[in-house]
Parts: structure tokens; C-alpha cells; sequence
């Protein structure tokens, strides 16, 4: 009796958790390949790291101009009003005849002033190096976009795995309580021992409580797919999509050779490095630059006068040249720190590239592993399931306890979990072969 209250409290908790559920809003339908694309930024809405990537490569761009800008004119307006008395003594004038206060008398300025460089060539390497860094933060976006892509899809097998398990613990339970009237019919027409009804109705309880597992973990599964696409966690979700043959599929080209070359040519991880050395060289190119001659306009035209009605128009002109010579060595510094980071860059970058063959070849091999895995998990699930249905026959027809019964559903317990391990581990695979090529904003 107390075995069959605690069995009728899950129950009835279970059953509210489920009410619970149907009371919820209706769910957001969300097949796998659409989940890859809000991911990726292609949609209205999409994930906070995706967004923040879009601001620095903005901020990058905005940069180029502001660098820009030192090769362009410059153009100023500027206008005074004084009015002013002088102490001669404090002049060194102290003669006869000589007040020693002179005014107050008025003057009045209005100048349009006009600068620009005709020619630096530490500036134009400037540009270059800042449109080296714009194009670095727009490889970086494409780096957390490639990140969110994978996050997202691995988040959807997760949870299309959680399904998967809980669907497997209700069969369980459908079964485990299939068995326990089987059981309790046997005992009743004499055939059986009340204690196969006890092991029947200690397996419905265990059931009952893997299923309540499962059931929670689906819930935080649909949490974390919530917050990688970056809604409320509190969003229902509904998956359009199953562990299945195709869930995964990316443009990756079978051959292996083919492969690491894709990685190679569109990783945006090593597109990025590529970008921050070329700009680190840049740098040192127009810090290099920065000891070559500088020439510079300047001009300007106003009225000034001690007064408006009389003011006069005046202008003035300059050309100057400037050489730098020496700056303490300040320059010499500096252009060693860009040169140190332009190799620290190009180590990277060979780096980069093989970690494309290792990513390549990790991935193909946790593909090939999987693909056999899910052969034998499909053989041994066939088994399992004709295993249980004998020993249901033997125990029904009288000629075996239950206990037959119960080492099977344990074997297809086992194998129903194999079969979606296999499967989670073969999109799981599918996703990283993706990413190691630079193609998981692809995947569908």
C-alpha cells in the first residue's frame, strides 16, 4: 500500500507539472535550420554576442574615417572682440611725455581659416592600418556568428536529445506498467508469486521517477536554447525537428583534402588573425613613415580693425615643411612593439592553419565512430525489443518468473539509450565537421 501511495503522488505531481504545461502560452515552433539562422543574425531578432560583434565592427569602420580625416581640409571660423589699455612702464618705456596707462582702445578680428595636408605618408599608412583593423573586427563578427551558429545547433540536439529520452522513459513506463498488470493477472490465476508483482511494481516506480528526470531535463534543455538564441528563458519552445539522419547537414565537401582546404580559405577565426597582422604591419609601416617630411597648407582670410566700419580685409598663406628628427626614441619603441606584434600574429596564423587539419580530422573521425555506433545501437535496440516481447510470452504462458521480464526492460532501457547517444553524437559531429570548415552558419 504505501509502494502504490508514493507511486499515486508522482503521479498525480507529474500530472500537474503537466497541467501546468498546458496552461503556458503557445509554444514558439522552431525547426532546426530556422534556430541556425536567428543564430546567425538573419533574422529580426538575434543573440546578444552577435549584435555586440556588429557594434565593434561598426566602431572599427567608424575609425577609418576618423583616421581618414587627417588627409582632408579642415575648415574653422573664428572671430574676437577686444578691448585693451597697456602699462608702458611694465614695457620698459618710461620716458617723458609718456602716460603710463595707453587706452583703452578696441580691436576687432573675423578669420575663415583653411588647413590641409598635402602630403603625409604616415597618415595614408594610417588608413591602411585602420582598414586592416575594420576588416579584422569584420572577421571577428563572423567568428561569433560561426560560435552562435554552433552553440545554437548543439543547444537544439540537446534538446532534441531531451526529448528523445524523455519520450524513450515514457515507453518505459508505458511498459512497466503493462507488465505489472501482466503480473498481477498471473498472480491471480495462480500461476505466479506475489513477489513478481513486487519486482513489477518496484520497476513501474523506478519509471515513473526516470521519467520525471527526463522531464525536467527537457525543461532546462528548452532553457539554454532559449538563452543561446537570446530570448527570455521563460519562452516555450517546440521542436520541429528530431534526432535524425539529416539533422546537422552543412555545406562541407566529403573529400578530406577539400575540407581542410575550405578551412583554410573561409575559417573566420584565421581570416581574423590574417587581418590583425596585416594591420600590425601597417602600423609599423607608418610609424616608419612618420621620419619622412610632412608638408601642410594653411591659410586664412578675415577683417580685423579697432573698429568695424574701418576694419580692413587681410589673409595670410604658409606652406610648411616639417622633418622629424628625434623624438627620444620614442619611435623606435613603438615600431618594435608593432613588429613584435605582427610576428606574434603570423605564429598564430601557422597555428591557425593546422588546427584546421586537427579540427578537420577530429571531426571526421567522431562522424565515422558515430555513424558505426548508431548501426550497432539500431541492431541492439531491435534485440532488445524481441528479448522483451519472449520473455513476456514465457512469463505469460506460466513457464518463467518475471524476472526474465524485468533483465529485459533493463536491456532495452540500456539500448534505447544507446540509440540516442549514437544519434546525438553523430549531429554532434556533423556540427563540429561544420565549424572546423567555417561553414556552421550553414547548418540545416
Amino acid at each position: 500500500m504505501a509502494s502504490a501511495s508514493r507511486s499515486l503522488v508522482i503521479a498525480l505531481a507529474f500530472a500537474a507539472t503537466s497541467q501546468l504545461r498546458a496552461q503556458a502560452p503557445a509554444p514558439l515552433r522552431l525547426s532546426f535550420a530556422d534556430a541556425v539562422r536567428q543564430a546567425t543574425g538573419q533574422t529580426q531578432a538575434a543573440p546578444p554576442s552577435v549584435v555586440i560583434a556588429g557594434f565593434r565592427a561598426d566602431a572599427a569602420s567608424a575609425r577609418v574615417r576618423e583616421v581618414r580625416s587627417g588627409l582632408l581640409p579642415n575648415l574653422a571660423l573664428s572671430g574676437f572682440w577686444m578691448s585693451r589699455t597697456f602699462n608702458t612702464q611694465a614695457q620698459g618705456l618710461s620716458f617723458p611725455g609718456i602716460p603710463k596707462i595707453i587706452g583703452p582702445f578696441d580691436a576687432y578680428d573675423g578669420r575663415v581659416r583653411v588647413t590641409q595636408t598635402l602630403l603625409d605618408f604616415a597618415n595614408m599608412s594610417r588608413v591602411s592600418a585602420a582598414k586592416s583593423q575594420a576588416s579584422a573586427a569584420g572577421a571577428d563578427r563572423s567568428v561569433v556568428i560561426e560560435a552562435s551558429a554552433q552553440n545554437v545547433a548543439l543547444a537544439y540536439a540537446r534538446a532534441a536529445r531531451a526529448l528523445a529520452v524523455l519520450n524513450a522513459r515514457q515507453a518505459d513506463s508505458s511498459l512497466a506498467a503493462e507488465l505489472v498488470n501482466l503480473a498481477v493477472a498471473q498472480q491471480q490465476a495462480g500461476v505466479s508469486a506475489s513477489i513478481d508483482v513486487t519486482r513489477a511494481r518496484t520497476q513501474l516506480a523506478e519509471a515513473a521517477g526516470r521519467l520525471i528526470v527526463a522531464s525536467n531535463q527537457v525543461d532546462r534543455a528548452r532553457i539554454d536554447l532559449a538563452r543561446a538564441l537570446g530570448l527570455d528563458p521563460v519562452t516555450p519552445i517546440a521542436l520541429a525537428d528530431t534526432l535524425n539522419a539529416q539533422l546537422g547537414a552543412a555545406d562541407v565537401p566529403a573529400d578530406r583534402s577539400a575540407a581542410v582546404a575550405q578551412g583554410v580559405a573561409t575559417r573566420p577565426d584565421l581570416a581574423a588573425e590574417l587581418a590583425r597582422g596585416a594591420a600590425a604591419r601597417t602600423s609599423a609601416s607608418a610609424i616608419s613613415a612618420e621620419r619622412l617630411p610632412r608638408l601642410e597648407l594653411e591659410a586664412d582670410y578675415g577683417v580685423s580693425g579697432i573698429a568695424l566700419p574701418s576694419a580692413l580685409s587681410t589673409r595670410n598663406v604658409i606652406v610648411q615643411v616639417t622633418l622629424p628628427i628625434l623624438d627620444g626614441f620614442r619611435r623606435e619603441g613603438r615600431l618594435a612593439e608593432q613588429q613584435a606584434v605582427a610576428r606574434e600574429s603570423e605564429t598564430r596564423a601557422r597555428d591557425l592553419r593546422e588546427q584546421v587539419s586537427a579540427d578537420v580530422d577530429g571531426a571526421l573521425l567522431d562522424l565515422r565512430s558515430a555513424v558505426a555506433q548508431q548501426m550497432i545501437a539500431t541492431e541492439r535496440l531491435q534485440l532488445a525489443a524481441e528479448e522483451v516481447s519472449q520473455a513476456r510470452q514465457r512469463f505469460k504462458a506460466g513457464v518463467a518468473g518475471n524476472i526474465e521480464v524485468i533483465n529485459a526492460q533493463a536491456s532495452l532501457l540500456r539500448a534505447r539509450d544507446a540509440d540516442i547517444d549514437a544519434r546525438f553524437a553523430a549531429v554532434s559531429a556533423r556540427i563540429a565537421l561544420a565549424r572546423s570548415v567555417g561553414s556552421a552558419r550553414t547548418l540545416h
